[in-house]
């Protein structure tokens, strides 16, 4: 059930993307997104089918190959909510309540352990229209 569950959240990102995101410019899973840095990132999935902190969430991951423990990403993060997916989130049903910006240096299925991969994670709360970053 699990994967079928991640087929569909991913078939539906597809559809978001194909139906209104591309009018935006926002590109579709696979296609890269260069961050402020001067980094790219390279779009995985868009998640809406679980729950955070406060309601409805949308989990937003990336994938960067060479990704290291040791890097600053916050301030990518931050503009990776900011300008691509907050304006991803509008017309979501149930609208969104959080964003949730994943980086791996590998595909990992959601919800799965993976100790040996690289990952960060940030918590958005959308208010008055912006990404305000709360602490796990």
């Amino acid at each position: 059930m699990p994967a079928l569950r991640r087929l569909t959240a991913a078939l539906a990102a597809g559809l978001l993307l194909a139906a209104g995101a591309c009018d935006q410019g926002a590109p579709a899973a696979g296609e890269t997104v260069k961050v402020p840095s001067g980094r790219v990132v390279q779009v995985l999935d868009v998640i809406t089918d679980t729950r955070g902190t406060n309601g409805a969430a949308a989990r937003f991951r990336f994938v960067v190959p060479d990704l290291k423990a040791s890097e600053d990403w916050s301030a990518d993060m931050q503009a990776l909510c900011d300008s691509y997916a907050l304006p991803l989130t509008k017309g979501m049903v149930p609208a969104p309540q959080q964003i949730v910006i994943a980086l791996a240096d590998r595909a990992v299925p959601f919800g799965e352990a993976a100790p040996e991969a690289v990952q960060f994670f940030e918590s958005y709360a959308i208010q008055s229209g912006s990404c305000i970053w709360e602490m796990f």
